[in-house]
């Protein structure tokens, strides 16, 4: 075990875990935060997205060791009220069915936007590319990233 000090959400939290633990398990099972979801567990499918350090990163293979003195923003920091732009479009829009990976989405979407304020459809698409939504609401997703774009 070792003692990690990590910036999440703009607040430092301090763990005692093995150097190994992947950031999500950090997250879920030692701070409780468990807005970012497991999927599958080797970086395929999205639901586990965080950002780091402004980028979307998959956590579910990134072992604590390796964040060092990077910024960690969760589903749960994106907006203290829910009010971040993708997040008014992701209802707006009525995206989610199942809901499980909307928060693997919706860190994607923001990063894209942040990175890119205005970005084409195929665009889009390159970025979201890999996150998986089992209940197929791809055109829904473009859409509110589209929306949240223009906002």
């Amino acid at each position: 075990m070792a003692t990690f000090i990590l910036n999440i959400n703009g607040k430092k939290q301090e763990v005692d875990v093995d150097p190994s633990t992947p950031i999500l398990w950090v997250l879920r099972d030692h701070l409780n935060m468990v807005g970012t979801k497991f999927g599958c567990g080797i970086a395929q499918c999205g639901a586990c997205t965080i950002h780091l350090d402004g980028t979307a990163t998959r956590s579910c293979i990134l072992p604590v060791s390796s964040i060092r003195d990077k910024n960690i923003t969760t589903i749960e920091g994106l907006s203290e009220n829910g009010d971040h732009p993708v997040q008014k479009a992701w209802l707006e829009v009525d995206v989610p069915q199942c809901g499980y990976c909307q928060a693997g989405q919706i860190m994607t979407a923001s990063a894209l936007l942040e990175k890119n304020p205005n970005p084409t459809d195929e665009e889009i698409e390159t970025a979201m590319n890999g996150n998986i939504c089992r209940c197929g609401t791809y055109l829904r997703i473009r859409k509110a990233v589209k929306m949240a774009s223009e906002s």
